[in-house]
């Protein structure tokens, strides 16, 4: 476990400024109980600067995972969030679109979100912005890209992609091998 080198920062921070923007100020700087990234076996935690200090006394082989895996990087050094960071992304995201109860599904196995499933969009999403999908309800499901902005998805059809699919909560169980 060791402190990100500046480019690891930075590949993390581009990441993570597409679907939160200038709320990273809210992750960095917690006064009553500061956090911090480390990285471990190619991934990166998200940890409190206490428990931090106590996984010290742990080997590195015997270390599983500590705090929040926000993400892991690639063998060429490109960064993808998972899926275990949603809460957090759910929490200070810029933009977020609520799919109806009978896109849920499809979008937890793994489909894009199409015009169709769309129930409600914040207001000036751009084209390419990261977004946080939602249930009506207000329950996170995963998160993606926005194929057009919200001013070109009123004049589409109701078979085009909204949202590129990134990651959902289904992949707790497709995927649980491969999460931590």
């Amino acid at each position: 476990m060791r402190p990100l080198t500046e480019a690891e920062t930075t590949a993390l921070f581009g990441k993570l400024a597409n679907y939160i923007g200038k709320n990273i100020v809210h992750l960095i700087d917690r006064e009553e109980d500061p956090h911090v990234f480390r990285l471990h076996r190619d991934r990166v935690y998200y940890v409190s600067e206490a428990n931090m200090r106590l996984a010290v006394s742990i080997s590195r082989p015997n270390l599983m995972s500590l705090g929040v895996c926000f993400g892991k990087f690639s063998k060429t050094g490109k960064f993808r969030l998972h899926v275990t960071c949603l809460d957090y992304l759910a929490q200070y995201a810029k933009y977020k679109v609520w799919i109806k109860p009978n896109g849920e599904l499809p979008f937890l196995y793994g489909n894009h979100v199409v015009k169709a499933h769309l129930g409600r969009i914040t207001d000036d999403t751009p084209e390419h912005a990261g977004v946080v999908v939602l249930s009506m309800s207000g329950v996170a499901l995963g998160f993606g890209v926005t194929a057009r902005s919200t001013v070109d998805t009123r004049k589409l059809d109701p078979t085009s992609i909204i949202v590129f699919h990134q990651a959902d909560v289904g992949e707790y169980l497709r995927d649980e091998d491969t999460l931590f």
